[in-house]
């Protein structure tokens, strides 16, 4: 089954009026399934991870027809993806009725700067029970995917967010993206920015599976547009059956 940004994706192919080339990418036939070369395809290693958290993407317009997006691998990944076309004068119904569900406790993922500061939070509640017996609602994570100049629009001309809690991430470590340039070191692709968030509500499994997938992308992506077969026995790879080992493992007695 396509997950929601493949659907998404789908739809924006069929509005644009001509084929989109990627900059600076090869232009030749992707798999349909991962947007790589088919000798490159990587699709066989697609992990999936049970989770109680979930993600909703509010993509760019041009976002999820860019082969290197990441947003894609976290559908690929969380079953409980949810992606959007962000507009600034029309909104989903979808979307509001996603965000208004009482199965969901939805935060927006963005730097507490640019919040009033009643709005920032910085860890998200366990799981636990409420006092009625009910389970706590499940966080969704509203990521905006874009370059930085659209997500700082999509914040700030979103009125549908204004109310929602804004989560503001402190990670230690830097961006190890390596497929679009940026200038800085705090500015994280989507897929490392979910798993920040994943951390945070503490499924652990669905972090460590998001951090060695990207590896593993970024190891297809570069040796398709160098030319180069993929080490199947690398790092990237093994690390990547490390985790999903891990996560399908029995619990300890």
């Amino acid at each position: 089954m396509p997950h929601a940004v493949s659907l998404l994706r789908a739809a924006r192919l069929a509005r644009s009026a001509k084929p989109f080339l990627a900059r600076g990418g090869f232009k030749r036939e992707r798999c349909a399934g991962c947007r790589l070369l088919p000798s490159h395809c990587m699709c066989a290693l697609r992990p999936s991870v049970a989770t109680r958290a979930g993600v909703c993407l509010l993509m760019a317009d041009i976002e999820p027809l860019k082969p290197t997006n990441t947003g894609w691998l976290i559908a690929d990944v969380v079953a409980d993806t949810f992606a959007f076309g962000w507009a600034r004068t029309e909104t989903d119904p979808a979307l509001l009725a996603l965000l208004s569900d009482p199965q969901w406790e939805p935060y927006v993922v963005f730097p507490g700067q640019y919040a009033a500061p009643e709005r920032v939070v910085r860890t998200v509640p366990s799981p636990l029970e409420s006092a009625d017996g009910a389970l706590a609602r499940r966080p969704l994570f509203i990521l905006l995917d874009g370059t930085w100049g659209e997500a700082r629009k999509m914040f700030s001309r979103s009125p549908y967010l204004d109310a929602l809690p804004v989560l503001s991430l402190a990670p230690e470590q830097i961006s190890q993206y390596k497929l679009r340039r940026s200038g800085r070191d705090d500015h994280f692709c989507t897929s490392e920015v979910a798993a920040l968030c994943m951390s945070l509500a503490g499924e652990h499994a669905a972090e460590q599976t998001l951090e060695a997938y990207l590896a593993v992308f970024t190891h297809h992506y570069l040796r398709a547009k160098s030319q180069q077969p993929v080490v199947w026995d690398g790092d990237a790879h093994r690390r990547l059956r490390e985790v999903q080992a891990g996560a399908t493992a029995p619990a300890a007695p």
